[in-house]
């Protein structure tokens, strides 16, 4: 019997595998037509006898493509004339295949049978399309692509809306392979199948062979896959974090980014095609009237384009040579009236269009901000333009930033679509500024400096001033708009981690965007923009909530008007409950409840004791609510502690069981460490793929010499809250506010601390509880020995 060297098949060339594969079956396909007994074919008994004709070995799948991967199965199909004993054949062909441990997905069938088939049934035409011959009677392998290959253009209207379904579908529910940071090479929409979906509609007669560029994207792909599965040694299709720098090293990248960012091109590409693909075989299955002559409609959009039919194709008198306009102008028509570029125009566009002047000329300018203006219509045409390089000749600074992948786990898109799609989102908001033409532009560049050393917002304030005089914005003009892109970060991170009454936070913010009103709302729309182009947790209704409060209190600073009220504000009470070892009413524990932005505010009151603070995060924790920001006051020896707060799970708090939780945490019947250890490993919240703890100090952004702002950003866990407040409790230090935002696995918690006595904070102290505070994120007690050491 013929054997195969499984244990080789990995290590050999996918044109290796394709022939030592085959000759493997050619020999199992003539045993068995042999008639050898199969105990004698296990002791390794030659072939006998000549090939019967009738019969054939087809393969299909990646098999059939020539495109084995090393560790997969074979999808063959055992072809025949409709002879009688072709089960006891196919047993002879089949077991000596398993019993390889291979994996096998095998059918037999008669020409007749695989054409019914194929024409019923969508995904098993498409797999027939591949159909390549193995061993057997040639002629019967022939007459079977010609049979199928038929039966896939006669079904075609029927069959190819079906499959432009399925890849849709799958596409939404695995995802786009260009954006994906742990994509599937095959299943993701731009992935392997897309290569091959384009094969088929070719077969299938309605659009042309894929261009050189998908072969080559597709192609990478293949080679991105064998990695993969050499390096797992498994049947793997998803490129998961881990395995993404040996791959990257397997295929001669420089890093896993680099590896990312290929991937996303190819992906990318193939899913531009496929789009502009289906878009023709779409329009080629419409039913027509019939009629010897079909008059197509002409709609004239602009100087030198017009609308046919679906698409913005150009007029007969354009001259893309002599026009530097055209394609900006072309480009905002058709997002304008909804439509995409006709691929030839796209085609002549690159080809021909000459450079743009610099500056750009006022009616280029203004082609470009109508196209960025036209919102969502704008994603697929600047897609357009990026896939045929038109994009990156009018911005070279776009290179790169192309595909260029990030790794935060809020962001969606790389940096390039989520620039765009930044762009599409500032169009919804340009009737809220004075100045639209800014905001788009801005939020078209502000991520621009990404993938280059340094802080990407420093750096592509230098950039984005550049472009901006480029494109032939006035000197004013430029400089804001190197001011947006400077500082977009400015409005969520002072939000979502400064107190936003404290008069400081808000004098800091007014002086770093130089005091202008205009420029406050610029950033203002910029960071919405942004923060919907990222993703759902990136702005949620809260953090929205606290933006808009700091821009409100920053323009009542700069216009000297009225400032509005806190942001936490104490709620009525509902519950009361009587505090322990203290007498009515004023010992009282109290609980209100408030629905607020995107979740709820709890109001504690309670006698002040130090350690309080940390007694509300932990009960709150306790609860299974995350709390987003917190204010402490104390008057008359009474203390409000006021939380907003979100439920992990969707379950609304409870005031009474809140009350009775802290006073129970109050008098010491309620141990509330043991208990959060306990639910973290019922939940099994494990920080430690996080990155270490990190302390820091800012106290040049403080109310007052007394207090400082101290960060802890650290892995998020159930408790978080309650070990630092605890921590900054046993250290004799007061929270008077704090600021929790979640970073992914990551949290980062701002906290205004004072020292009751109005001491200040020696560097000894801040060793001692930059110790303390890296012991509570990690869920342990402090090292004495380093304590002493931060001590000394």
């Amino acid at each position: 019997m013929p054997v195969l060297d499984l244990p080789a098949l990995p290590r050999l060339s996918r044109a290796e595998r394709v022939e030592a594969i085959d000759g493997w079956l050619s020999g199992l396909l003539a045993d068995a037509l042999s008639g050898t007994p199969r105990a004698a074919r296990r002791r390794g008994a030659a072939p006998a006898g000549p090939v019967e004709l009738g019969v054939a070995l087809v393969a299909v799948g990646s098999l059939g493509r020539r495109e084995p991967p090393p560790h997969g199965d074979l999808d063959l199909v055992l072809v025949h004339d409709g002879r009688p004993e072709i089960a006891a054949l196919a047993d002879a062909l089949w077991y000596p295949i398993w019993d390889t441990g291979l994996r096998l997905d095998h059918s037999v069938r008669t020409i007749a049978e695989a054409v019914a088939v194929a024409g019923d049934d969508v995904k098993a035409g498409f797999g027939l399309l591949d159909a390549r011959h193995v061993a057997g009677d040639p002629e019967v392998t022939a007459a079977l692509r010609a049979a199928t290959l038929g039966a896939w253009r006669q079904h075609a209207s029927r069959l190819l809306p079906q499959l432009r379904d399925l890849r849709r579908a799958r596409g939404r529910q695995v995802g786009e392979l260009g954006f994906l940071l742990e994509p599937d090479l095959k299943e993701a929409y731009g992935g392997l199948r897309e290569g091959q979906v384009l094969r088929a509609l070719a077969a299938a007669q309605l659009a042309d062979e894929p261009p050189a560029d998908a072969g080559e994207a597709y192609t990478f792909l293949l080679d991105a896959r064998d990695a993969l599965q050499r390096a797992t040694g498994r049947a793997s299709v998803v490129l998961v974090r881990q395995e993404q720098r040996g791959v990257a090293e397997a295929l001669g990248l420089s890093d896993d980014d680099a590896l990312l960012r290929r991937v996303s091109l190819a992906g990318r590409r193939l899913a531009f095609m496929a789009d502009q693909t289906w878009r023709r075989v779409d329009a080629a299955l419409v039913r027509r009237p019939r009629g010897r002559y079909r008059r197509v409609r002409r709609e004239p959009l602009a100087e030198g384009l017009v609308r046919q039919g679906e698409e913005v194709v150009l007029a007969r008198d354009a001259r893309p040579a002599a026009d530097p306009g055209l394609v900006l102008r072309g480009a905002a028509a058709a997002a304008r009236a909804d439509l995409l570029l006709s691929p030839y125009t796209l085609k002549v566009l690159a080809v021909h269009a000459p450079p743009l002047p610099e500056p750009w000329p006022p009616e280029v300018r203004w082609s470009f901000l109508r196209l960025l203006a036209s919102g969502r219509s704008a994603v697929p045409v600047l897609e357009q333009l990026d896939q045929e390089g038109l994009l990156a000749r009018m911005l070279p600074e776009w290179d790169r930033v192309r595909s260029l992948p990030q790794r935060h786990p809020w962001h969606r898109f790389t940096v390039d679509r989520h620039l765009v799609e930044a762009a599409a989102a500032a169009a919804e908001l340009t009737r809220d500024v004075d100045r639209p033409d800014l905001l788009l532009v801005g939020a078209l560049l502000h991520d621009i400096g990404k993938g280059r050393p340094g802080d990407h917002s420093v750096v592509g304030e230098v950039i984005a001033t550049e472009v901006a005089a480029r494109m032939g914005f006035s000197p004013p003009d430029v400089a804001v708009v190197g001011s947006l892109v400077r500082h977009h970060l400015l409005l969520p991170a002072t939000a979502t981690r400064r107190d936003i009454d404290d008069p400081a936070t808000v004098e800091r913010v007014a002086d770093t965007i130089g005091g202008d009103p205009g420029v406050l709302q610029l950033l203002h729309a910029l960071a919405q923009a942004d923060g919907a182009a990222t993703s759902a947790s990136a702005w949620s209704p809260w953090k929205a909530h606290l933006v808009a409060a700091l821009v409100a209190r920053v323009h009542a600073h700069l216009v000297a008007a009225p400032a509005p009220g806190p942001v936490l504000e104490p709620t009525e009470p509902q519950v009361t409950t009587a505090a322990p070892g203290v007498p009515e009413p004023g010992g009282a524990v109290t609980v209100g409840l408030q629905t607020v932005a995107d979740g709820q505010q709890v109001t504690f009151g309670a006698p002040d004791r130090p350690g309080l603070f940390s007694r509300c995060a932990g009960v709150l924790a306790l609860n299974q609510l995350d709390v987003r920001a917190a204010s402490i006051s104390v008057a008359d020896g009474r203390a409000t502690s006021i939380f907003a707060v979100r439920p992990r799970f969707g379950r609304v708090p409870v005031p009474e069981i809140l009350a009775d939780g802290l006073r129970a945490a109050l008098e010491g019947t309620l141990p509330l460490a043991e208990r959060l250890r306990q639910r973290e490993v019922d939940y099994r919240e494990d920080g430690a793929r996080s990155a270490a703890p990190r302390v820091s100090w800012h106290d040049a952004e403080v109310a007052g010499a007394a207090s400082t702002i101290v960060e802890v950003r650290a892995g998020d866990r159930a408790g978080l809250l309650y070990q630092l407040t605890t921590a900054l409790a046993d250290e004799g230090l007061d929270v008077t506010s704090a600021r929790i935002e979640t970073l992914g696995a990551d949290a980062l918690d701002s906290f205004y601390v004072c020292d009751p006595a109005g001491t200040a904070m020696s560097p000894e102290r801040r060793r001692r509880l930059e110790v303390a505070l890296t012991a509570a994120a990690r869920g342990v007690a402090p090292d004495p020995a380093v304590l002493g050491a931060a001590d000394a």
